[in-house]
This record gives C-alpha cells, sequence and structure tokens, in this order.
C-alpha cells in the first residue's frame, strides 16, 4: 500500500510503498480500516512541519482523522493522532472508531468533523449552566471552524446566534440571527450586539478579542471561550475589565479537555453533523501531495486515497 511520511520536519510529504498490514485477530482491541478520505486541517500542517507540541517522532504520517471503511463494510469516522491518517491502510484502537450515521457524505466528514471539533468541544466541555435557549457570538464565523459552530451551536440549544466576521455578504449566507461586522480599523467596530449574549466562542484572539473585551459591558453573566487565533496569538487585557464584568474567561483545546472526553463526545457530534449544509472542497488522490502540498485557496483540502 501506499502512505504519505515527513521524514525531517517541515519537508513536503512524500508518496511511499509499504507494506500493508494485516487484518488484526477479532479478540484483537485493533480494527483495520480501509480508508476513504482525509483533511488537510491547519493542525496536520502544523505537525508535519514540527512547530506542533504533539509534533514529536519521525518519521511522520500525515492526517489526524479520517473516514473509512471497516472489513465488515461499515463507515467510519476514526482518529489517527498516533498512526497518521494520509494511509490506504490503518490498525488502530477500536476506541479510536466511531460509526458514521446515515446520510453523512464520508468526503464533508473528513473535510468538517475536524473544525466542527473545536467549537462542540467548547461548548460541551468549556461553557458551564447555560441558560434555556441560550444565545452566542460566533468571532469569526466564516472561517472553517466558525461556519460549523453555527449549526453546532443550534444543535446544542442556542436561541439565537450572532457572528461577527469583515465580510457581510459571506455571513449573509450563514443561518445567523444577526451579525458584527468588523472594521478595517478595528477601534471602530461596533462591538455593542455582544453584551447580551450568554457566550462567545472566539476563533479569532489577538486585536478583536482585545478590542471586544476592552468595550463591551455585558448585561448578564458572559462566559468567553478563547479557541483559535486567526487575528494574533496576544492580547493586552486590563484588570479592570476583570473587575468591572461579570465574565469568565476560558480557553478550549486538547489540554483543557482529554481524549477520553473527546471519545465520549465524538458521537453526539457526528449526528450533530447531518444538520451541516456540504460546502466547497477540493478532493485530490493522496498520489499527488508532492504537489499538492503548498497549493493554498479557500477551499477545504482533502486527500483520497
Amino acid at each position: 500500500m501506499h502512505i504519505a511520511q515527513v521524514a525531517q520536519w517541515g519537508e513536503t510529504p512524500k508518496y511511499i510503498e509499504v507494506d500493508t498490514p494485516e487484518e488484526p485477530s477479532p479478540e484483537s482491541d485493533l480494527v483495520k480500516i480501509k480508508v476513504i478520505a482525509s483533511g488537510v486541517h491547519q493542525i496536520v500542517r502544523s505537525r508535519a512541519a514540527g512547530t506542533h507540541y504533539s509534533s514529536k517522532t519521525l518519521p511522520h504520517v500525515p492526517g489526524t482523522d479520517g473516514v473509512g471503511i471497516t472489513s465488515t463494510g461499515q463507515h467510519v469516522f476514526f482518529t489517527a493522532m498516533g498512526s497518521g491518517a494520509f494511509r490506504e491502510y490503518t490498525v488502530i484502537p477500536k476506541n479510536t472508531v466511531f460509526p458514521l450515521p446515515e446520510g453523512i457524505d464520508p468526503l464533508q466528514a473528513a473535510a468538517f468533523v475536524n473544525p466542527g471539533l473545536a467549537s462542540w468541544m467548547a461548548f460541551r466541555t468549556r461553557t458551564e449552566n447555560l441558560p434555556k435557549d441560550f444565545s452566542v457570538l460566533i468571532m469569526g464565523v466564516t472561517s472553517a471552524s466558525g461556519t460549523v459552530a453555527v449549526p453546532f451551536a443550534r444543535a446544542l440549544g442556542a436561541k439565537r446566534v450572532i457572528g461577527m466576521a469583515r465580510n457581510p455578504a459571506t455571513m449573509a449566507e450563514l443561518d445567523l440571527d444577526d451579525t458584527i461586522v468588523l472594521k478595517e480599523n478595528i477601534s471602530e467596530t461596533d462591538f455593542s450586539k455582544a453584551n447580551e449574549v450568554d457566550v462567545i466562542l472566539d476563533f479569532l484572539y489577538g486585536p478583536v478579542a482585545e478590542q471586544l473585551l476592552q468595550k463591551i459591558k455585558p448585561s448578564k453573566p458572559l462566559q468567553y471561550v478563547h479557541v483559535g487565533g486567526l487575528t494574533g496569538v496576544e492580547i493586552n487585557l486590563p484588570g479592570s475589565v476583570l473587575r468591572s464584568n461579570n465574565l469568565t474567561i476560558r480557553g478550549a483545546g486538547p489540554g483543557s479537555w482529554s481524549m477520553k472526553r473527546l471519545g465520549q463526545e465524538l458521537p453526539g457530534l457526528l449526528q450533530a453533523f447531518t444538520t451541516v449544509k456540504p460546502k466547497d472542497i477540493r478532493v485530490v488522490p493522496l498520489s499527488q501531495i508532492e504537489q499538492e502540498w503548498e497549493k493554498k485557496d479557500d477551499q477545504r483540502l482533502v486527500f483520497t486515497p
């Protein structure tokens, strides 16, 4: 079979041939999966570059998750942080494999379940006692993770969803109740609509988060969850912001929640994924990884063995 492999951190993955793994015995806690597709997420690129904290062992097979078929013909979603997913076949622990609900396009799942993890785990593990029919502001709503966060918020009980981004036309295509349009000069942005929400999911951070947190005056307890840093990785936060508002600040990511908890949450996440509208993706054979790896565009890239 063939796999993609990184021999040195930062190099373009090479398409190489290796032995095909044997089928595990029925008594084993392992399962063999024929891979259908695996997405090129930001974490996949970071790990291949050697810049992610989980980049530890060379040679490295990229790919953190994917969709495949078991020997019994069952379509599944699987996680593969340890073994990598850019391969024709993988043999992994059964507890990292989850049935794919009916109606989900495997290619869409390969592309967007991983971005959806960010918001799902933030809601499920990093918020507390949200009221019934809660309201949420999603900062960076037009990003891959932000767009999936909208239906996931609905599935988890949100009645009012506000989106924040620079492009009002793109936000108009999403299932939003209201929007905050970021100005070119961020300090000129009207953040007042954030005063009425119960929770903020932030995929932007940096100067946008800095301006928002210093300007809003929440009318009720507000939970802010930092999930991503699309516009920056640091902020300046005066202590007066914390003292003068009923504000709880948390972050969401591996470490703030455990892999065990992720496994517990994936069945519900996959069921909620049935409500996510299909999006444009670019599907490329894994054999072309050396030509395609450095290409960057707005479409989500998915490799098929």
